[in-house]
């Protein structure tokens, strides 16, 4: 596998901030109204809350937003509009800044700091958009080697609605994700899969389960679990981990004949999948098929059973199998080193 590449040199697009700009005491750099801070001289800048989970809760941009507008609170909807190399964010990244808080990422590091200062200034001043073009290089005090443009607006009615629908856009993009199994791993694989770009569902012939699921995570009780597994759409991913062998062995084989998969896992040992490779082959199932199966899941180089720790390793195998469909379909050749974030 290929390693995280360094840092690639900046491209050349569009016109550089002032080279005379000093950047942010440990933090980002550019023009003076830009980096300007609203913190006191000595005082301790606010820290921001980098995460899209506001006191424990997973809040969409789009609710916070709602919540912020009823309340007359201004905020900046601070988003990159276009990134370029290597950059810590995609486009289309985007974070709300208040006064007293932020929430939601751009990236964190400099480029944030920078970016949530910037936003206090609109708000202090009373500016209703501002637009930044920056390279990640050494003026920001970052490494990245991209370069960004950042579109800051002050946030209205009128971004929620437009948050809203790209959030839909994006759960409606989202691959599905079928794990078969409410024990302990199956608990734990989706609390993991929870704040992922992920349509999860957690399918169980169990009815009362004992456990309250994240808000994210659909649960289906079936008494036959194939049934969803049938109803699935192409190019989703199986993580079966059921109470039963039996049963384990039944939910493989029908995902491995079912031929459009984008992943197809069973926890076990490798006993365990010599054991159900020989009785698929028996059963017809071809031996291209079989090599589709990820068994044991999460990799076989950690030797740590606990549960949490099979739903990690599990969580990333997902991530990865989907990131590398994803490259495929955009027409990228081989495995492509991920951007390094600075």
């Amino acid at each position: 596998m290929k390693r995280d590449s360094p840092c690639p040199p900046s491209p050349s697009w569009g016109a550089w901030p002032d080279a005379g700009a000093q950047p942010r005491a440990g933090g980002a750099g550019g023009g003076p109204d830009e980096i300007a801070s609203t913190v006191e001289p000595g005082g301790t800048p606010p820290t921001p809350d980098p995460s899209p989970r506001g006191g424990g809760e997973r809040l969409p941009l789009s609710s916070a937003l709602a919540h912020l507008v009823a309340r007359g609170e201004p905020a900046i909807l601070v988003a990159l509009a276009k990134a370029r190399g290597s950059t810590p964010r995609e486009a289309g990244a985007a974070m709300l800044v208040t006064t007293g808080e932020s929430r939601g990422t751009i990236g964190g590091g400099q480029l944030e700091f920078h970016a949530i200062d910037t936003a206090r200034v609109m708000l202090a001043r009373g500016e209703a958009n501002r637009e930044l073009d920056l390279p990640l290089g050494p003026l920001l005090g970052q490494c990245c080697g991209g370069r960004v443009r950042v579109r800051l607006e002050l946030a209205g009615p009128e971004h929620v609605g437009a948050l809203r629908a790209a959030e839909e856009m994006e759960r409606n993009r989202a691959p599905s994700v079928l794990v078969f199994g409410c024990g302990h791993t199956g608990w734990a694989l989706a609390r993991a899969l929870a704040p992922l770009p992920f349509r999860t569902t957690l399918v169980d012939d169990r009815l009362e389960t004992g456990l309250e699921l994240p808000a994210e995570i659909a649960f289906a009780q079936l008494d036959d679990p194939a049934a969803a597994l049938a109803a699935a759409p192409a190019g989703a991913a199986f993580v079966i981990l059921t109470h039963s062998h039996a049963l384990d062995y039944r939910l493989a084989d029908a995902a491995l004949r079912r031929g459009d998969a984008a992943y197809v896992g069973m926890i076990g040992s490798a006993t365990k999948r010599a054991r159900f490779g020989h009785s698929f082959l028996q059963g017809g199932g071809s031996a291209r098929a079989l090599h589709a199966l990820t068994c044991p899941i999460g990799g076989s180089d950690v030797a740590d059973k606990r549960p949490d720790v099979i739903a990690a390793l599990t969580a990333a195998e997902l991530i990865r199998v989907f990131a590398r469909r994803s490259s495929c379909e955009a027409g990228e050749i081989g495995e492509k080193p991920r951007q390094a974030v600075a």
